[in-house]
């Protein structure tokens, strides 16, 4: 499995957003060299991730794109969801859907153990971390992958707390 482009240009963007330090808006072309997208498919992203309510946008001078608080509190797993919808690994664990062979199948609950496991990597990774972790990289303190939140400051741990 593999995810699509245009759901890792979402997380770019996500993170990248998360990571500005203003209430300003950033343009679309700010945002596609920031993410080495480019704009022509990166819009289709934004308009998608809009939707979604992850992010805001405005038309005109002062315009542009910008995260919200639920977009950055969002899950990875809600900004892949937002692109490509539910994620499932294998045929057989689509919801409404039966699999003649399900219950004779060798392999049917190892799919099923890798679904529950991607999926829940995929929800514990916030936004908020991991553009802590992108500012902290670019500062020369890199943040171990997987470490606590609370090791990221008092304003992650306080999104992450309200999250819960």
């Amino acid at each position: 499995m593999q995810l699509t482009r245009a759901a890792d240009y979402a997380v770019r963007v996500m993170i990248h957003l998360a990571a500005l330090h203003t209430e300003g808006r950033v343009s679309l072309p700010e945002l596609a060299a920031a993410t080495d997208a480019p704009e022509s498919f990166l819009s289709k992203v934004l308009q998608a991730l809009s939707r979604a309510g992850l992010i805001s946008s405005r038309r005109g001078q002062l315009g542009g794109f910008q995260i919200s608080q639920g977009g950055r509190e969002a899950s990875m797993l809600k900004v892949i969801e937002a692109i490509d919808g539910p994620i499932c690994l294998n045929v057989c664990l689509i919801s409404g859907k039966s699999c003649q062979r399900k219950a004779h199948c060798p392999a049917h609950p190892i799919w099923a153990q890798a679904q529950t496991a991607m999926m829940e990597v995929l929800s514990r990774a916030t936004v908020a971390e991991l553009a802590f972790a992108a500012q902290a990289a670019k500062s020369g303190h890199p943040v171990k992958s997987g470490a606590p939140a609370e090791r990221y400051g008092p304003n992650l741990l306080a999104a992450n707390q309200a999250r819960r």
